[in-house]
């Protein structure tokens, strides 16, 4: 029976452990291992013609082999291994910290910002400029509270830990292959698609919990994102601190003209901002934590 007294407590303790670097840097982290799992299909499997059915069936060895982990794991008695995958898998504590030291970087100088946003984002940084830093760690706070943190308490509550585990690897594997690049656009379709298919409800709600008040404005400003998940954290980010997000950027030395998620907001935007952005995170994981305990109680 699947119940949220296990998510309950994994929130609390992803909060006050976050990922702690004594355990992480003597055993690989279960991101880690879906990561290589990603790899290695992507070397045995990405080349030659039919990609994009190869690539199906990457997606549904990687599925298929997290199913059958998740059903494992939930078969072993009591709940205590619930807790702790959904604790390591939680994202809460580890994405605040991120966030944060790339506002501390910024204020030490452009430089340090740069390489700080750097290591959680996609996009080019060698030239960008304070307020590009900035909007670049508001956005990426956005995205992965969906994706970290409301995305898999989400899929656990409905599916358990299968549920869990097959989200997890989907995202990773989107993460990492989920491209419209010429070695991806084809091969990474399936995961792409399906990783977009398993954030839709997700991602919606995790803008209703960060902007509850603001659901027809951010419908609309969600539909000028080129994700169709991402744009809604984004949106009720942008419109919670009134400042606009996406915009151009370049990726691979390449400038891309997206157009801006709440074009009204102030676009000059400071390490204030992400210190902002951050105290969003917590109120919206206090509300998922006091949803969680609601459910918990049911």
């Amino acid at each position: 029976m699947i119940t949220a007294l296990p998510l309950l407590i994994a929130l609390i303790l992803d909060a006050l452990l976050g990922e702690p670097r004594v355990l992480w840097d003597r055993v690989p982290h279960p991101a880690i291992l879906m990561g290589r799992a990603v790899a290695w299909c992507d070397r045995r499997l990405n080349f030659g013609s039919t990609r994009r059915i190869k690539g199906v069936i990457a997606l549904l060895i990687l599925t298929l082999s997290a199913l059958l982990i998740g059903l494992v794991l939930m078969a072993l008695p009591g709940q205590i291994i619930d807790v702790v995958i959904l604790t390591i898998l939680l994202a809460q504590k580890s994405l605040a910290q991120h966030v944060t030291a790339v506002a501390s970087a910024l204020r030490l100088s452009l430089g340090d910002g740069r390489k700080s946003v750097a290591m959680i984002v996609g996009r080019d940084t060698a030239d960008m400029l304070p307020d590009a830093v900035a909007r670049s760690a508001i956005e990426s706070a956005a995205e992965n509270l969906s994706d970290g943190v409301i995305a898999p308490a989400f899929w656990f509550l409905i599916g358990g830990l299968p549920g869990l585990m097959v989200y997890k690897i989907t995202n990773t594997a989107d993460s990492m292959i989920g491209y419209k690049t010429e070695k991806y656009r084809d091969f990474g379709w399936a995961a792409a698609r399906f990783d977009d298919l398993l954030n839709l409800a997700p991602a919606r709600l995790a803008a209703l919990m960060i902007a509850p008040f603001n659901w027809q404005s951010i419908a609309k400003d969600a539909k000028l994102h080129r994700s169709p998940n991402a744009g809604w954290p984004e949106a009720a980010m942008a419109q919670t601190l009134d400042i606009a997000l996406s915009g151009p950027r370049s990726y691979d030395g390449e400038m891309r003209n997206f157009p801006f998620v709440n074009p009204r907001g102030r676009r000059m935007l400071a390490p204030n901002d992400i210190d902002d952005a951050t105290h969003i995170l917590w109120r919206t994981w206090a509300i998922a934590l006091a949803a969680t305990a609601i459910l918990a109680l049911l």
